[in-house]
């Protein structure tokens, strides 16, 4: 009997996982579809800011802040969901599933960054903006120094892979593990974790303590389009003015 109900909880906890990671799955393409609109409504503020239709720019950036905040909370309940399917296991008593996500997504909010990064999106809206009319001006209230930084940060945690020493925007198969957030060239990082199964495959970055696990290293729906951001933050950054300047530096030596 022990053997036929150990069976049975292997496979309900199986079933579980199954279904909990049908479910993350579906609400991280949720999560990449607001942030895909949030660009895109970014992109018509602009165009309508430019037609000064003032009005119409403050009803978008409200729709922001509501999508953001749905993110956040579709944010908390994927997370909770995958934890569930990682780690429950049935037992003979019921599971109260209600008390188990509520337990979890507390947690999430805990821990969580996200709020950070949509502050930063919605940073942005109203950056761009504000720059179509007043370009190379801070925002009201803001020094200058607190518009460069708020412009030039992003969301990943290191900008080069610690075992290959590539930039992460140069990676073909970039990953990221979902525990410590840190990214890594993929083909590197699995076979480092083959190697250090001694060692329970540390994270490699310099005082990281968190143990990597295969199935929670991967290309999650953010990494790609964070990258694309920080490609494109690196060329607004390298103004070609720059470089004009130092040319008219060296005419002026010359004469």
């Amino acid at each position: 009997m022990a053997s036929t109900s150990g069976a049975g909880s292997g496979v309900a906890a199986g079933r579980i996982r199954s279904h909990t990671s049908a479910l993350y799955s579906d609400s991280q393409s949720l999560i990449l579809e607001i942030r895909k609109s949030v660009t895109m409504m970014k992109d018509i503020a602009v165009h309508l800011e430019r037609d000064e239709r003032t009005q119409m720019v403050k009803d978008l950036e409200d729709g922001v802040v509501q999508l953001l905040a749905a993110s956040d909370e579709c944010m908390h309940l994927s997370e909770a969901i995958q934890s569930i399917g990682d780690t429950l296991e049935p037992g003979p008593e019921p599971t109260n599933f209600k008390k188990k996500f509520d337990e979890e997504i507390a947690k999430s909010k805990a821990r969580s960054s996200s709020h950070t990064q949509n502050q930063s999106l919605l940073r942005k809206f109203r950056e761009a903006v504000w720059h179509v009319h007043h370009e190379g001006q801070p925002m009201p209230g803001d020094e200058q120094e607190d518009i460069v930084m708020t412009s030039t940060q992003c969301n990943l945690l290191n900008v080069t892979c610690p075992l290959s020493g590539k930039p992460v925007i140069e990676l073909v198969e970039p990953v990221r593990s979902m525990d410590c957030k840190h990214i890594y060239d993929r083909k590197a990082i699995m076979q480092y974790m083959k190697k250090s199964k001694s060692t329970r495959g540390q994270c490699p970055v310099a005082g990281c303590p968190k143990i990597l696990k295969a199935q929670r290293v991967l290309c999650d729906p953010f990494l790609l389009i964070e990258i694309d951001e920080v490609r494109s933050m690196n060329k607004q950054n390298a103004r070609p003015d720059a470089i004009e300047d130092f040319t008219a530096l060296d005419e002026d030596e010359d004469d």
